[in-house]
């Protein structure tokens, strides 16, 4: 079944439009087997209002893939999943994690910048490798935890470390934030 949560559409789109949208979209292809069997047209007619028509296009190839090869499931191996039409490391990791609860890190935008922040260089960022490695290294090893990890992680950087006007003295991770202790100003 194509992701159950509209926030995996609606990248900066308002989430009441999205609310709005999405469930038409999830009635009409409630499994991949029946996206995979939908024809390029209705897909991109049933998308409209939920933006980024190219998510649409890679969601429809993607079940036409999961349902030839994969008998129209998704593999919980992270090194599987990427190898589906747009799905990139961070996607991999997500559906690994929250669907099949294994202990994978999900490095979105706001995972990204807490872990910059409070373990790198707020103004120069890092390396790719480098932060992929170190959310490895945090990630708990087992499914549940790893879970609630993951999401706090994603709450963490979308509600206080925001990109613009972080909430630092409400952080729970202050203390230990590099940003913070280099007195790094972040607008």
């Amino acid at each position: 079944m194509p992701s159950s949560s509209p926030n995996s559409c609606c990248s900066k789109r308002k989430s009441v439009e999205c609310f709005e949208y999405y469930p038409r979209f999830m009635a009409r292809f409630p499994t991949i087997d029946k996206l995979a069997r939908a024809r390029p047209k209705a897909v991109m007619e049933q998308w409209e209002g939920l933006g980024y028509y190219a998510r649409a296009r890679n969601l429809h190839a993607l079940a036409r893939v999961v349902s030839k090869t994969h008998h129209g499931r998704l593999s919980d191996n992270p090194d599987v999943l990427q190898e589906l039409p747009g799905v990139g490391r961070y996607t991999a990791g997500a559906v690994a994690c929250f669907a099949y609860e294994k202990p994978v890190p999900a490095v979105d935008t706001n995972v990204r910048r807490v872990l910059t922040r409070v373990f790198g260089n707020a103004k120069v960022g890092m390396p790719n490798a480098e932060l992929w490695e170190l959310a490895s290294r945090l990630t708990p090893k087992h499914g549940k935890r790893a879970w609630r990890f993951n999401q706090a992680m994603m709450e963490l950087g979308a509600l206080v470390c925001t990109a613009r006007k972080p909430k630092c003295p409400q952080c729970p991770v202050n203390r230990h934030c590099a940003a913070v202790r280099s007195g790094t100003r972040i607008r």
